[in-house]
């Protein structure tokens, strides 16, 4: 299983980011070990600056390479949600020098995963969904405002890395990241369903 991470996927926070919007999908990796349930996630010694980046979760249903964009809706069967925390601190050094920045992305638990919805009950190109932090709105997306769509992104990735069930593609986060401190409890909602509950230690 394959966790497959889109950047700069929303214009607003490429600009909080300021970084340039890209002309083709960002993606990078992270290994299975990222992987989190709900429940607690405990704050790495390696980081003071870890951040949270509430997005839009793909459930690969079928396999493939290649994949046309006007075939690629036929690749996934499900929707959810999933939080890519990045150690900011880390990832900055790393830009600053040049360098792969994967531990500031990939560690261990960073890659937290809610619950899923069918596609079909969904209107894709207008999913809402949100981060709340101790009953705080944070983050506040929507499909529609995505750089490059769901089909998109398969069709690129799909040129690169073949796609295999359980496989998965965070979407992109929208504008609004921040740090997480011990003791915040973080939930997802998707169209005002709660999907995704944390608490951070």
């Amino acid at each position: 299983m394959k966790i497959i991470c889109i950047g700069r996927n929303y214009a607003k926070h490429a600009k909080e980011m300021k970084a340039d919007l890209p002309a083709e999908p960002v993606f990078f990796m992270k290994p299975d070990t990222a992987l989190l349930k709900e429940g607690d996630f405990y704050l790495p010694d390696f980081s003071s600056d870890i951040h949270h980046e509430i997005e839009l979760v793909l459930k690969i249903s079928k396999a493939g390479k290649h994949i046309e964009e006007q075939f690629a809706n036929r690749y996934y069967d499900e929707i959810g949600l999933g939080i890519d925390f990045t150690a900011r601190d880390l990832q900055a050094v790393c830009k600053e020098k040049g360098l792969p920045w994967e531990k500031a992305k990939a560690f261990d638990n960073s890659a937290p995963l809610g619950g899923f919805v069918k596609k079909e009950t969904l209107a894709l190109n207008n999913i809402g969904f949100e981060l709340q932090i101790n009953g705080q709105m944070r983050q506040q997306g929507n499909s529609a405002d995505l750089i490059f769509s769901f089909d998109k992104v398969i069709s690129y990735v799909s040129r690169f890395v073949s796609l295999k069930v359980g496989d998965l593609i965070y979407t992109g986060t929208p504008e609004g990241v921040g740090a997480v401190k011990i003791g915040d409890k973080l939930e997802g909602f998707l169209n005002g369903q709660s999907l995704l509950k944390l608490n951070v230690k």
